[in-house]
C-alpha cells in the first residue's frame, strides 16, 4: 500500500520518526523525481536476529577482518553511494529530498551508517533508521565483494549487543533471502514494531573508538542463533 505526497514542506524528521512508528516509509519513483510517496508493504521484510545466515566464506571474511568497520564516521558518503547506480540498478528511490531528510536524522542521532574499507577506500556500508529498539535498514551498497555483507553481520552484533527487537528490512529481495532475511504478515510485523520501540535499544553498546574484532562480531551474532 502506499499514498503520494506532494506537500515537500510538511515532512519533517519528527513526521518521520512517527511514520517509523506506525510502520510506513517513504520512497522517491527516482534520484531525479522531487516527491515522496509513503509505503506500507503487506508483507514487510525483516531480519530475525537469531536467523542471520553467514555462509562459511562470509565468516571467513568477517573472521580476517579484511575490512575494517566503522560506525557513522562518513555518512553523506554512505548514502550518496547507496543512491548511485549499481550493476542491476540504473536508478535509485533515494532522491535530494529523501538524502536531506535523513540526513537530518543523522544529526539528531535517529540516523547511522555502518562503513567497511579496504585501506582508505570505502568499499562497502548501509544506512538505517534507529528507534527504540528498532532498527530500519534503508539500503546498502558495495564496491569490493562481500563487503556490504561484512558491514550487515557486523550490524547484526550492535543491535544484538544493544537489546533491539528488530532489524527491518523493509522488502526481501533474492540478496537478502540468502542471508536470512523473511517476510511477515504487515499485522505481525505491527505486533512485533510495537514491543521493539518500547525497547530501550542502544545502538553504541558496542565501542564505536575503536574497531571490532570480526572474531568477536561473529560471536555476539552466534550467541543469539545459539544461546546454549
Amino acid at each position: 500500500m502506499s499514498s503520494r505526497d506532494t506537500t515537500a514542506s510538511e515532512i519533517t524528521p519528527e513526521v518521520l520518526l512517527r511514520a517509523y512508528a506506525c510502520g510506513i516509509f517513504p520512497m522517491a519513483e527516482s534520484a531525479d523525481d522531487p516527491s515522496l510517496f509513503w509505503v506500507e508493504p503487506e508483507q514487510r521484510g525483516i531480519f530475525p536476529l537469531d536467523g542471520l545466515r553467514i555462509s562459511s566464506r562470509l565468516a571467513r571474511t568477517v573472521r580476517s577482518d579484511r575490512y575494517r568497520v566503522t560506525i557513522n564516521t562518513t555518512f553523506e558518503r554512505v548514502i550518496s553511494e547507496c543512491a548511485a547506480p549499481q550493476p542491476g540498478r540504473e536508478d535509485t528511490w533515494i532522491n535530494r529530498r529523501i538524502r536531506k531528510l535523513y540526513g537530518a536524522l543523522h544529526e539528531i542521532g535517529h540516523c547511522h551508517s555502518v562503513e567497511a574499507w579496504d585501506g582508505d577506500d570505502l568499499v562497502g556500508g548501509l544506512y538505517g533508521v534507529s528507534l527504540g529498539g528498532a532498527f530500519f535498514g534503508e539500503s546498502m551498497f558495495h564496491r569490493s565483494r562481500d563487503a556490504s555483507k561484512v558491514a550487515l553481520v557486523h550490524l547484526a552484533a550492535r543491535l544484538i549487543a544493544g537489546g533491539f527487537g528488530l532489524l527491518d528490512t523493509q522488502f526481501v529481495t533474492e540478496h537478502l533471502r540468502s542471508l536470512g532475511a523473511i517476510e511477515v504478515s504487515r499485522r505481525k510485523y505491527r505486533a512485533l514494531l510495537d514491543r521493539s520501540i518500547q525497547l530501550p535499544g542502544d545502538f553504541f553498546a558496542l565501542s564505536v573508538e575503536r574497531p571490532i574484532s570480526g572474531a568477536d562480531v561473529l560471536a555476539i551474532v552466534r550467541s543469539k542463533s545459539d544461546p546454549a
